[in-house]
């Protein structure tokens, strides 16, 4: 099945139980270069999907790039829980995105997975996305969403719970982090709030801003 990290079908294996809420930085920046390397794991069906993190994006307090700018709104209130939930939106009519709540409850911030690289369920993915090419399967934030079944129903879901989805430590070290401006961005475009794991065939966008 392509597996790896010793991940199969069914509950989580004890080795990769969810990340604590404890462990997760109170900062939206700090959260985002945090979260390379470690796991995002599904559970579907079928048997449990997921990989590594290796490309984020922060959108912190106060950012005007950011969907909690201007406040809370039925659409966004999950990004104002507390850190370690999940924000999921459609974006432009056709791709959920998945975001972490990066802040302390009331407060709006989040960090957007750009990219995994798969190691669990690698033919449930390729099922899913009707696709064969390992690299493809959840390079960039809506393909990551097709790839393991996430959509609106789990907007609000906590993350440090390990149901359905969650995040999980790893048992390699990230590597080397890199960092750059954020993809597709308009406001606050110069910033660099962008990071991903340098020399990983599995981070998205235009190769110039991954050196």
């Amino acid at each position: 099945m392509g597996r790896a990290d010793g991940l199969t079908p069914g509950r989580y294996p004890g080795r990769h139980p969810p990340l604590t809420r404890a462990e997760l930085p109170v900062d939206t920046v700090a959260l985002a270069r945090y979260l390379i390397g470690k796991l995002l794991l599904r559970e579907t069906d079928e048997g449990i999907v997921g990989g590594h993190i290796v490309e984020t994006e922060a959108y912190d307090v106060g950012d005007a790039a950011g969907h909690a700018y201007r406040g809370v709104t039925p659409r966004n209130r999950s990004l104002f829980l507390e850190r370690g939930h999940a924000y999921v939106y459609l974006a432009y009519g056709s791709a959920y995105m998945l975001n972490v709540s990066s802040e302390t409850a009331g407060i709006g911030a989040g960090v957007l997975i750009r990219a995994l690289e798969p190691c669990a369920g690698i033919a449930i993915m390729q099922r899913h996305r009707h696709v064969e090419r390992l690299r493809d399967l959840a390079r960039g934030p809506g393909r990551l969403a097709a790839a393991l079944q996430i959509d609106a129903l789990f907007d609000g879901l906590d993350l440090c719970r390990g149901r359905l989805l969650w995040l999980a430590g790893a048992d390699r070290k990230a590597g080397d982090i890199g960092q750059s401006v954020r993809i597709g961005v308009r406001p606050d475009a110069e910033r660099p709030l962008r990071f991903y794991l340098r020399g990983s065939r599995f981070v998205s966008g235009p190769r110039a801003l991954s050196p």
